[in-house]
């Protein structure tokens, strides 16, 4: 569908393209076929034969696809189609076809293949995102901003705290993906019911040579029913894009004109609007936002398809499969999106410090209360601070000419504050220095995860 595609990625949308799935449910089978020649199960030149013919362009796969609602599944058409052709190579070869196998075996084992590529595609661009954020955070060192709490003014942070908070989940995101990765891409193969009954003794044999033909790691057991290391795969994607959308709409905020602390690459009709020409708008957190939008509905759909009746359920796991391939390319969506905006974003650091100092120094109350009270009492304390608090909205003055005009006058005594207390209360290098301190070993940890990650192959 049209505006389906907006929500993707055209890498992921290949990744899960019908022809692409039909030619991993063809690698499954050539696999089978090998591996039961290997165990004795069929002969030699049977599974040479169906090797052989197990390439999705030898077919017509829109009508494979047009096929399935027929037979509730994409397995059926395809393994027939197979069986068709191959029958006219080698007829002798026909009927060793998918022998042993189910059609959800042949569909996972599929989506498995499909999943490992995806995920592939999804770390390489995760760790580019991780890697430029926290060069942007090496970049910036005791930048005075606004943090903000409840879309209001709070206090100052650092832009490099920022942009730490933003980077940190999405690397624990991309550890986490690898480390489910490994624990769900397993081998699927339990036959008919799971018990692999049609193998006999070669069963054990089987599932290790299908394995090593798929280079998957065989399962404990058939996991027809047991949806919940494969659902967890999809949970760690569900949260990677919940990271993704918190760090898209604060970028997006920040790029509004009104705050322009931050913004998107300058380009000729990059965020062009069709009637202001003034306008720029953030179309990568654009895309971004929206590509994680359902991102919350498509993990519940998974999870509603947890429930399959006994040995094989009936829907859910047609279900569970038009969930996932979405679930995975709004993702990666979103991440080429953060991408593109933070290949050289716009930083206005001048603007950073000005939305500070816009606050007229009230940014600093809770640190006036927190040196006041021990020295003048609650009940004092209070009464002082929501005066002062008042006078500066009334435009009276900043917060700090008000406090040094009342233990002028006397309506502060000299020994509420001392010089040195009063300059380091709005003294914003020096916070900003702090709030970098709360993350300059984070920072370190990061990079030597970060070059970790590089270091070994995903799944």
């Amino acid at each position: 569908m049209l505006f389906e595609a907006f929500l993707s990625s055209t890498a992921m949308e290949s990744v899960f393209s019908p022809a692409a799935v039909v030619q991993s449910m063809m690698d499954v089978e050539a696999a089978l076929a090998r591996a039961s020649a290997r165990t004795g199960l069929i002969p030699a030149p049977a599974a040479q034969a169906i090797a052989s013919l197990c390439r999705a362009e030898l077919y017509d796969v829109p009508a494979l696809v047009a096929a399935a609602p027929r037979s509730g599944n994409l397995a059926v058409p395809v393994v027939q189609r197979l069986r068709e052709t191959v029958a006219l190579f080698d007829p002798a070869a026909a009927v060793y076809v998918h022998r042993g196998a189910s059609a959800q075996d042949l569909i996972d084992t599929a989506m498995v293949l499909r999943t490992r590529e995806a995920l592939r595609l999804l770390d390489d661009d995760l760790q580019r995102l991780c890697a430029r954020l926290l060069e942007l955070a090496e970049a910036h060192a005791a930048v005075p901003m606004l943090g903000r709490t409840m879309m209001q003014p709070a206090q100052v942070i650092s832009l490099r705290y920022k942009v730490m908070n933003w980077l940190m989940p999405l690397l624990r995101s991309a550890e986490r993906l690898r480390g489910q990765g490994r624990e769900s891409l397993l081998l699927q193969l339990g036959g008919a019911v799971g018990t692999l009954d049609a193998m006999g003794e070669r069963a054990q044999d089987m599932l290790a040579a299908v394995a090593a033909e798929l280079s998957l790691a065989p399962p404990d057991m058939c996991w027809h029913t047991q949806r919940d290391r494969w659902l967890r795969l999809g949970l760690e994607v569900g949260l990677l894009c919940g990271s993704l959308g918190k760090l898209a709409q604060d970028f997006a905020l920040m790029a509004q004109a009104e705050v322009d602390e931050l913004n998107e690459p300058p380009g000729e009709g990059y965020g062009a609007c069709s009637s202001m020409p003034h306008k720029k708008n953030p179309v990568a957190a654009l895309q971004a936002m929206a590509a994680v939008q359902r991102a919350p509905q498509r993990v519940a759909g998974l999870m509603g398809c947890m429930t399959p009746e006994h040995e094989r359920g009936l829907g859910q796991h047609q279900a569970e499969l038009a969930e996932w391939g979405g679930l995975m390319g709004g993702a990666h969506a979103a991440v080429e999106a953060l991408n593109r905006a933070l290949a050289e974003p716009v930083i206005r650091l001048d603007r950073m410090r000005a939305h500070v100092l816009e606050r007229q120094g009230l940014v600093a109350s809770e640190r006036l209360e927190h040196l006041l009270l021990p020295r003048l009492g609650r009940q004092r304390t209070g009464a002082v601070i929501r005066d002062l608090i008042h006078r500066v909205r009334q435009g009276q003055g900043t917060l700090e000419q008000l406090l040094h005009a009342a233990i002028d006058v006397g309506d502060l005594p000299p020994t509420a504050l001392s010089a040195d207390e009063l300059a380091a209360m709005f003294d914003l290098d020096a916070i900003a220095a702090q709030a970098d301190g709360r993350v300059e070993a984070l920072m370190a940890q990061a990079r030597q995860r970060l070059d970790a990650l590089a270091a070994t192959p995903c799944v």
